[in-house]
C-alpha cells in the first residue's frame, strides 16, 4: 500500500496531491467521466450532475464539487449511476431542440455525443419547452435559447474570466433561462464579441456566426480578385480539426489548400503584425520621450478595444492608434492592387482567416467603412469555419503539399509570428526598441517575463538611461485587475499588452476548443516557428523598406492608423 495520499477508484489505487476535486483524480486515473458544466478554469457550479459517483456506502456524490480524501473509495460505473446519467440526458433532451442535422454544432455537440455514448435512441418525455426567439443581432455570435441546457458555462465565462457579464440567469425553477439584461438583443448589450461564451457552450445554444457562403460567393465570381490572409495563431490550431498533433504548424498547407480552391493571392497576416510593430513601437517611443500620458495600451485585440470603450472610456485615448494587423494588412493589400485593378477591372476583395470572433465585428466598425461603402477587410472567417470550407471542398488536408505565401508580401519575421500568443506583441516591440540587437539579447528577451500562460505578467527592460516597465495581460477580468491597480497607484507601467482571450489568439473563440495543455502546445508551435525564421525582428524584414519607400509613402497615417477616441474626429 502506498504511503502517499490516495483514493481507491473502481478498485484501483490512484495517488493524488494538488487535485482540488474527485473529478480531477478520476481523470488522472484515465477515466472519462461525463460532464457538462465543469471547466477547471471556471468556478465549480455542480448543476448538471453527470459527474456523480458512488461512495463505498452506495451514496451518490458530485465528483466536481467534492474534495478528495485519503483512502476514499468510490465507484464511477455502476448500474445505478448508468440509469441516473441516462435519465439526466433524457430530461435534457426532453426540453431541447432536436433539429440536430441542421444545427451548427452538429458533430461537435456534447449533448449529442453523450446521448450516443449512453445509447439513447428515443426520448420518453414530451418537449414542453417554449420555442424562444433566436438572437442573431450580434455580428459575431448567435444565441438560440431553445438549445440551452442551463449548464451555466457561458454565464461563468462571461463574468468570471471576461468581467463582461452580458448574459446571466433569469427567472426561477422551470422558467429559468440564460438571458441578457431585460432580454435585450445581444447587440444592444456590453458584449465585446470575444465569443468565449460560445467556446465553452456544450450545445448549439451559442455559436459563432457563419460567413462561409460569402467566401464561396467571392470564389465563384470571376469579376473579383480574391485575396486571403491568415493569422499567425491559425497555423498551430487548424491541424486539430484534422487529427494532427496539437501545435503542429500547418502554414504551408493552408497556402496550398487555398490555392487549390482557386484563391488568387494568399498572404500571411504576420506581415501586418510586422507593420504593427514598426508603427506601435514608433508611437510608444515618441510618447515615452515626450513624457506623454502612459501606459500605451496595445490595439491589436478588437474585443479589448470594445471592452475599454464600454468599461473604461477614459483609457481609450491611451490605446495605440495603430490598426490591428488584420486591418493594416488589408489596407496595404488593397492599395497594392489599385493599379492592377485599373488594368484588369477586377475588384479586389480581402478575406481574413482569424482565430478571433471579434474580428467579424471589427471589420465593419464605422472607422473602417469608408464613404463609398468599401472596407479594409471584406470578410472574416474563423479557423473552424475554414476547416468546414476545406471539408466542403473535399480537400484532404493531410495530403496537401505545403507551399509558400505569395510575393511581394511573402517575407515575414519571427516577431510577427509570435503575435498569436499572449506576450508576443510585447516581446516583438521589445525586440524593436532595445539598443542591443545581438542574438544573446534576443535570447534574453524571452526570459524577461513576457512569456507564459499567467493572467498578468510583468517585465522591465533597459532603454536609454532608464528602464521601461511592461505588463502583459490575457483575459479581460485580469485586464480589469491591472487597470484598478494602475488607477489606485499600486502599479505603474509604460506599455501594456492586452489580449481578451485567455492565452491570447491561440485560444480565440474561432479556434478549435482546447484546454491549457493544448494552449501551451500551440504557443510552443509559434515559438518554434520564430526560432526557424531567418528574420527575427520586424525592422529587419526587407519588405518593410520597400513598403515605406513605396505604397506607404505619404499614406502611413491614412493606411496604418485609426482613432478610436471619440473625443476627436475619427481618422480616415
Amino acid at each position: 500500500m502506498t504511503d502517499k495520499k490516495h483514493m481507491i477508484i473502481d478498485g484501483q489505487i490512484v495517488n493524488f496531491d494538488e487535485e482540488q476535486n474527485i473529478l480531477a483524480v478520476i481523470r488522472k486515473a484515465g477515466i472519462d467521466l461525463p460532464t457538462f458544466c465543469y471547466y477547471s478554469e471556471l468556478s465549480i457550479y455542480g448543476a448538471c450532475r453527470m459527474c456523480v459517483v458512488e461512495d463505498e456506502w452506495g451514496g451518490i456524490i458530485a465528483s466536481c464539487s467534492t474534495p478528495p480524501r485519503d483512502k476514499m473509495k468510490i465507484k464511477t460505473n455502476t448500474p445505478q449511476l448508468f440509469r441516473y446519467r441516462k435519465m439526466i440526458l433524457e430530461l435534457l433532451l426532453a426540453s431541447h431542440c432536436r433539429d440536430c442535422t441542421t444545427c451548427p454544432k452538429n458533430g461537435k455537440c456534447r449533448l449529442q455525443e453523450l446521448a450516443l455514448r449512453f445509447g439513447i435512441d428515443s426520448v420518453r418525455f414530451e418537449n414542453t419547452k417554449k420555442q424562444e426567439r433566436i438572437d442573431d443581432s450580434a455580428l459575431s455570435i448567435i444565441r438560440d435559447p431553445s438549445k440551452c441546457i442551463l449548464c451555466g458555462d457561458c454565464v461563468r465565462m462571461c463574468s468570471e474570466i471576461q468581467n463582461v457579464g452580458a448574459i446571466d440567469f433569469a427567472h426561477r425553477g422551470s422558467n429559468m433561462t440564460v438571458s441578457t439584461a431585460f432580454n435585450k438583443p445581444l447587440s444592444e448589450t456590453n458584449c465585446v464579441n470575444c465569443g468565449q461564451c460560445a467556446s465553452v457552450c456544450p450545445t448549439g445554444a451559442i455559436v459563432i456566426r457563419n460567413c462561409t457562403q460569402k467566401f464561396w460567393d467571392a470564389i465563384y465570381d470571376d469579376s473579383k480578385r480574391v485575396v486571403v490572409q491568415f493569422a499567425p495563431a491559425v497555423r498551430v490550431a487548424l491541424g486539430d480539426e484534422f487529427g494532427l498533433e496539437p501545435g503542429t504548424n500547418v502554414a504551408g498547407k493552408i497556402v496550398g489548400a487555398l490555392r487549390k480552391m482557386g484563391v488568387d493571392e494568399v498572404y500571411d497576416t504576420t506581415m501586418g503584425a510586422d507593420l504593427t510593430v514598426m508603427e506601435e513601437s514608433k508611437e510608444f517611443v515618441k510618447k515615452y520621450k515626450a513624457g506623454a500620458k502612459l501606459p500605451l495600451f496595445t490595439s491589436c485585440c478588437p474585443a479589448w478595444v470594445k471592452y475599454a470603450e464600454h468599461a473604461h472610456p477614459e483609457l481609450v485615448e491611451q490605446i495605440s492608434t495603430c490598426k490591428s494587423p488584420m486591418q493594416i494588412f488589408s489596407a496595404v493589400i488593397k492599395e497594392h492592387f489599385k493599379q492592377v485593378q485599373e488594368v484588369d477591372g477586377k475588384e479586389t476583395v480581402v478575406f481574413a482567416i482569424m482565430p478571433c470572433t471579434a474580428k467579424k465585428d471589427e471589420q465593419v466598425r464605422p472607422e473602417f467603412v469608408y464613404g463609398d461603402g468599401s472596407r479594409d477587410t471584406d470578410g472574416v472567417i474563423t479557423t473552424q469555419e475554414f476547416a468546414s470550407i476545406l471539408k466542403q471542398a473535399g480537400i484532404v488536408f493531410e495530403d496537401i503539399d505545403p507551399e509558400a505565401a505569395d510575393m511581394p508580401f511573402g517575407i515575414t519575421s519571427g516577431a510577427g509570428v509570435i503575435f498569436g500568443v499572449t506576450g508576443g506583441v510585447a516581446e516583438a516591440v521589445i525586440r524593436r526598441v532595445v539598443d542591443d540587437k545581438s542574438n544573446n539579447m534576443l535570447h534574453n528577451i524571452a526570459y524577461t517575463g513576457v512569456r507564459g500562460m499567467e493572467g498578468i505578467k510583468e517585465a522591465s527592460i533597459p532603454y536609454g538611461s532608464g528602464r521601461v516597465k511592461i505588463a502583459v495581460v490575457n483575459g479581460l477580468a485580469n485586464a480589469e485587475k491591472l487597470i484598478e491597480q494602475i488607477e489606485i497607484g499600486e502599479a505603474e507601467y509604460d506599455f501594456v499588452e492586452v489580449m481578451a482571450c485567455p492565452g491570447g489568439c491561440i485560444a480565440g473563440a474561432g479556434q478549435p476548443f482546447t484546454r491549457r495543455e493544448g494552449k501551451e502546445e500551440r504557443a510552443k508551435g509559434l515559438y518554434d516557428a520564430d526560432k526557424l525564421s531567418q528574420v527575427k525582428r520586424s525592422e529587419e524584414n526587407p519588405v518593410m523598406m520597400a513598403l515605406y519607400g513605396g505604397i506607404l509613402k505619404n499614406k502611413i497615417h491614412e493606411l496604418l492608423h485609426v482613432n478610436y477616441y471619440k473625443g476627436e474626429e475619427n481618422v480616415k
